[in-house]
């Protein structure tokens, strides 16, 4: 067992035991170590721990995450958090039970198999975890709301589901252009908010005096049923699609396509490997399962490429993914969803033009670094969600509001919050308000706010 040193002695964060240093682990130690938390890096992989401990702040262990003897090597009797993200599932759950037995941590797994998936609050109460999570389930949801709702670029919920964050592009006939925002929403009839506009590689946290123009890609918060009265009122199609065509047959298109034939959407999957497609025939008898190769052009022609009203290409390999978004782009009008795992060319990727385009590794890491801030910070307040919005340039939060601050039974005008920063939205008792500067911040309350800086822990931070 080796061990590789290159850490802060001082540090203000918490001690976090990452297990597996693959895509998914090094992606939270990047993020983990912005956020300045002392990590420990436990991987069998000795070059991957090397290039970890030698680029990031943080203490590399080569060995196996399950054994006691390398958990205790790693301080687990001090840490605050394990999190285990290898490529098993099972390896997972006997790295948390083992942190379990030999330290009052919390810890997080990492559960991607189907049949684990039906049993997750059952693996998280017996087991006692923090939180488990699938990727790729969380990837089909995501994807899914995007189907449901084809005109958006992104969709992102806050609310338990009852409030949804909208991105969509302004195209120059929309009577939002040259339009101010108090134009816009303050309309009595409009139960919303606008609270970003990305402009020329620009992020605007709005005032009601900003302007839209053609182009700008805007971020609509409201209730997901007002969500999409403003759509309509701005010329949007709000309806779901009826079809959809997924090219590849793993996981994630197995969790997605679950989702929308119970939502009514009929859904046709092609998937190359012969003994994976009569699987999925058993698995999905109501879905329409083709063997054959999805990245061939004449195959995806005579599947109906051309007529169908939504596309997602969900193959392993990135560089198939975006070709076959481009493809699809150029022979039908379809909704086109595409996956990513790499997050090294996002910039080449944005580039584009792909439309809506979904990090697997990025989803883990938010819920994952969301449950890290409020474990950090859980006095009065704690964190409920967490997004990082507009590339990564700024953060969507969900805080509640646990008791009494400087914060709350005030009104909102009177209060002096930092620049570059939006409350966008507050939850009370089931209902949704958008807040006007009359409005106040109660106990029991969960409050959205979108901002420009990083790293709140507490609804306090927002104070100038």
């Amino acid at each position: 067992m080796n061990i590789f040193k290159n850490h802060k002695e001082d540090h203000k964060g918490l001690n976090i035991i990452v297990v597996g240093a693959g895509k998914v682990g090094s992606t939270l130690v990047e993020q983990l170590s912005k956020e300045g938390h002392d990590i420990t890096i436990i991987d069998k992989n000795k070059t991957r721990v090397e290039a970890l401990s030698g680029m990031y702040d943080v203490l590399g262990i080569i060995g196996n995450g399950a054994s006691l003897t390398v958990q205790k090597s790693a301080n687990v009797a001090d840490a605050d958090l394990l999190i285990a993200v290898t490529g098993s599932d099972e390896l997972n759950l006997l790295c948390c039970t083992v942190a379990k037995h030999v330290s009052g941590c919390s810890a997080i797994a990492r559960v991607r198999t189907p049949d684990y998936s039906e049993e997750t609050e059952y693996l998280r109460s017996k087991l006692d975890l923090a939180m488990v999570i699938n990727p790729e389930l969380e990837a089909a949801r995501e994807i899914a709301r995007l189907l449901y709702l084809p005109t958006a670029l992104e969709v992102d919920t806050f609310a338990r589901g009852r409030a949804d964050m909208i991105r969509f592009k302004v195209p120059k006939e929309s009577p939002m252009v040259n339009n101010q925002i108090a134009n816009i929403c303050g309309d009595s009839k409009t139960v919303g908010l606008i609270c970003g506009i990305e402009r020329n590689d620009e992020v605007i946290i709005p005032s009601g005096a900003d302007v839209v123009l053609a182009g700008d890609v805007v971020s609509f918060i409201s209730s997901r049923e007002e969500s999409k009265h403003f759509l309509k009122k701005f010329g949007f199609e709000t309806r779901s699609v009826k079809n959809t065509m997924i090219v590849g047959g793993g996981r994630a298109s197995f969790y997605l396509t679950k989702q929308l034939i119970s939502a009514g959407i009929e859904t046709k999957i092609i998937e190359n490997n012969v003994n994976r497609a009569k699987e999925l025939t058993d698995l999905l008898p109501e879905a329409t399962i083709i063997n054959a190769d999805g990245t061939d052009m004449e195959v995806l022609k005579e599947e109906g490429l051309e007529y169908v009203e939504s596309f997602v290409p969900l193959t392993g390999i990135d560089e198939e993914n975006v070709m076959l978004t481009l493809h699809a782009r150029q022979v039908s009008n379809a909704k086109v969803i595409t996956k990513v795992n790499r997050t090294a060319f996002k910039n080449v990727i944005n580039s584009l033009d792909l439309g809506s385009v979904i990090y697997p590794r990025y989803i883990t890491s938010e819920a994952i670094i969301a449950y890290v801030r409020a474990l950090k910070e859980s006095m009065g307040s704690e964190i409920e969600t967490l997004y990082h919005l507009f590339d990564s340039r700024a953060e969507g939060i969900e805080f509640n509001v646990r008791e009494n601050s400087k914060l709350t039974n005030k009104p909102l005008k009177d209060i002096k919050l930092k620049k570059g920063l939006l409350i966008a939205l507050i939850s009370r008792k089931g209902k949704i308000i958008i807040p006007t500067g009359n409005d106040e911040i109660m106990v029991g309350d969960s409050v959205v706010i979108i901002t420009t800086h990083t790293g709140f822990d507490r609804i306090e931070d927002i104070l100038a």
